[in-house]
């Protein structure tokens, strides 16, 4: 991967839908070197996928916590990551260094439903203890880092 590639990847990871005469344009390529490029990507597994970014509160998800999971000493992380993939409200699940295994981003629609997920979650296998931090508002997400480490 080279410094077209890298600025290809920003590009895409600010507007997913630019096309490839757009992307040309940007990097200094033609169309078609850039559609065999982004293929190339795709390929390889650099590029995963391309999704819609939604605003979470327009779906009616108005509630959003960061929950830390405190594992039991005898906990196997990989069924309890299984366990915690199946709970449709967890979003994100980050295995993490320190005294929690994972953190999870929960979205749901009321702090009653928050309530409900944090019980399903504590009952699994594995699980210990939580710890929920309730996100008051967010100031940004998602946003796409520098591809380029220059």
């Amino acid at each position: 991967m080279d410094s077209v590639d890298r600025r290809i990847i920003a590009a895409l990871r600010t507007n997913g839908r630019v096309t490839y005469a757009d992307l040309g344009r940007q990097v200094g390529l033609s169309a078609s070197a850039v559609h065999e490029r982004v293929g190339k990507l795709e390929s390889s597994g650099v590029i995963t996928g391309y999704h819609a970014v939604v605003d979470p509160r327009a779906i009616g998800l108005d509630v959003t916590a960061l929950v830390g999971i405190h594992p039991t000493d005898t906990a196997d992380d990989e069924d309890v990551a299984a366990a915690l993939a199946d709970l449709p409200e967890i979003e994100s699940c980050y295995r993490v260094a320190g005294d929690e295994a994972f953190v999870v981003k929960v979205r749901v629609a009321t702090v009653d439903d928050l309530e409900r997920a944090l019980n399903r979650l504590r009952r699994i296998q594995g699980v210990a203890r939580t710890r929920s931090t309730v996100v008051l508002s967010t100031r940004f997400e998602g946003r796409p880092n520098s591809a380029d480490p220059a």
